[in-house]
């Protein structure tokens, strides 16, 4: 643990791990385990259960496994499973030993399939999806028994083994856990847990043609690995009763605790998958790593840092009941670190020439300034002064409003780290658009006050020609609605509503941009604060004729302040 970060809060998972420590449970031990499905890149929810995992084994002095859930061939890529091991990587966490697979243990999970038919604790049903859907029952009814529960063993047994050698069409058979059709909880009611697709696997190739589903998956894998505390999110507490079933029915290694927590639900953003996915498919978003993304990968070329995020894991802390986390809470977090860690630099967005009269034609001056105010050790930048410069169109106004503090006619304002200048005239265009400004600027205030008078506004500026062209995209929420997922459910017919509330101002592209020179030999992934306007990190598109820069963030929360959030 850094000088900088604190003792991770206390929840009830710890003082779980704390009892079962003092009562020499799994002889002291902690194994967690990380279990992603690769059908999908991760999002900052996974992040949670990242920090999570990873954390809690760090500081118990255990052992956290990454898992991969590979269960469902039709659905998952090896691109996935390498954005996710980056992912866990960039977050600062490593896990033991090489990277695990459900599909290490296929053969196994197998065998204590035959091993459950033998026990008549299982069976191969040949009812059709839409009958077995009618057979399941509602919440409010009980479901009813399939034709084919009662078949002997060996015919279980032979049939089990006619579907593992490819006789059989998909769907046309199931092999299902023999439970309790009656049960309230309707994950107990014979479930899958075998089903037949012809689909080459990424791992195992066509080796197989059944695949295990998750519920009967992830015990045994759990068992096999000696995971300790298995921690799943609130959706799989009703899944809990068959997790223990499954154990309670096999000789596994060892039984595992299933313990559930809150997911992580982000207001403006939705964390599921599929429709992250759907976003991509449909070129709503430039892809998984798309700055205005909840994925991982955005919020890493957005500019966010491990750091940042792991603080906000730990600060929405881990509860047994859902809520919804302000997108600010995330920002604060991005905020606080990056004041600590980003050098100061000025940028001008939306550049507005101005011709400073006073100032000799072709002199030049150089100025400088600290990289950060509070951090001598990053020490200082050196820009020159030039008779043409770039102010910002946002920091003039022909007729400002009441209390304006920036640039308008016959008024002064400072230019940081400068001189005062002063607008004597506006040159128009034909449309009546501000072109230029014509100033003069006043010799005697470089590092100091101006005499008899006060001058309240500062604006950034940069030389025209002393400055180094850039574009500069400016995100916002990628959706108007703070729960798009609960306002399209008003549309039960369809699920892709949630696209009603895409923010069709969500991205802002500033290609005409230019920023001083310090930045000319910026990398992507470099990050500095654009002083009074923001946070910004290089883009990977950055090349050396271009910079392009990501806004990570605002200085303040001004969503907020506009109104938009509640």
């Amino acid at each position: 643990m850094s000088e900088t970060e604190t003792k991770p809060s206390s929840n009830f998972i710890r003082h779980i791990i704390d009892e079962d420590i003092s009562n020499n449970k799994n002889e002291g031990k902690v194994v967690t385990r990380f279990p992603p499905e690769p059908n999908g890149y991760l999002h900052i929810g996974h992040a949670k259960s990242i920090c999570l995992n990873f954390g809690l084994a760090q500081d118990y002095k255990g052992i956290c496994n990454l898992r991969f859930d590979d269960t469902n061939p039709e659905k998952e890529d090896m691109e996935y499973i390498d954005s996710i091991k980056a992912d866990v990587s960039w977050l600062g966490f490593e896990w033991a030993d090489e990277p695990k697979y459900a599909s290490n243990y296929f053969a196994q999970l197998h065998q204590y399939a035959i091993d459950l038919i033998k026990a008549g604790k299982a069976y191969v049903c040949s009812l059709s999806p839409d009958e077995a859907r009618e057979y399941r029952g509602s919440l409010k009814e009980p479901g009813k028994n399939s034709p084919y529960r009662d078949q002997s063993v060996e015919e279980n047994l032979d049939l089990f083994e006619r579907m593992k050698k490819g006789e059989f069409d998909e769907g046309a058979k199931v092999l299902r856990a023999r439970i309790d059709m009656a049960s309230p909880n309707i994950n107990m009611r014979d479930p899958i847990i075998y089903r037949i697709r012809k689909v080459e696997h990424h791992q195992t190739g066509n080796e197989w043609c059944i695949y295990p589903m998750y519920d009967y998956t992830h015990c045994i894998s759990d068992a096999i690995e000696g995971i300790t505390h298995s921690l799943c999110t609130l959706e799989f507490e009703d899944h809990r009763p068959l997790y223990d079933w499954v154990l309670d029915q096999l000789d596994t290694p060892t039984h595992p605790q299933q313990i559930e927590f809150a997911r992580l639900n982000l207001n403006y953003t939705i964390t599921s998958k599929r429709k992250l996915k759907q976003l991509v498919d449909e070129n709503h978003v430039l892809g998984w790593d798309d700055p205005r993304m909840p994925t991982i990968s955005g919020l890493r070329r957005r500019g966010y840092t491990p750091a940042s995020i792991r603080d906000f894991s730990d600060r929405i802390g881990v509860t047994k009941v859902d809520g919804v986390v302000d997108m600010g809470t995330l920002e604060f977090c991005i905020r606080e670190d990056l004041e600590h860690s980003a050098p100061r630099a000025m940028c001008v967005i939306n550049p507005l020439k101005v011709t400073i009269e006073s100032w000799a034609d072709g002199h030049e001056e150089e100025l400088s300034a600290p990289r950060h105010p509070k951090d001598e050790s990053m020490g200082r930048r050196n820009f020159k002064m030039t008779r043409v410069i770039y102010i910002d169109r946002s920091d003039f106004e022909e007729v400002p409003p009441p209390k304006y503090k920036r640039l308008t006619v016959d008024k002064e304002v400072r230019l940081r780290n400068s001189y005062v200048i002063k607008c004597n005239e506006v040159i128009k265009d034909e449309q009546g658009e501000v072109i230029e400004l014509k100033c003069s600027h006043d010799a005697d205030t470089l590092g100091k006050k101006p005499e008899g008078r006060k001058v309240k506004g500062v604006i950034h500026w940069v030389s025209a020609e002393h400055s180094v062209p850039a574009e500069v995209r400016l995100y916002d929420r990628l959706f108007t609605e703070e729960s798009p997922d609960s306002a399209a459910k008003n549309h039960e017919d369809d699920d892709s509503h949630f696209l009603d509330f895409l923010n069709p101002d969500s991205l802002t592209v500033m290609s005409n941009a230019r920023a001083e020179m310090s930045l000319a030999d910026t990398q992507s992934g470099d990050s500095f604060q654009f002083e009074r306007e923001g946070y910004f990190t290089a883009d990977p598109d950055t090349t050396s004729e271009k910079l392009v820069f990501n806004r990570t963030v605002s200085l303040r929360d001004s969503w907020a302040k506009a109104g938009n959030s509640k």
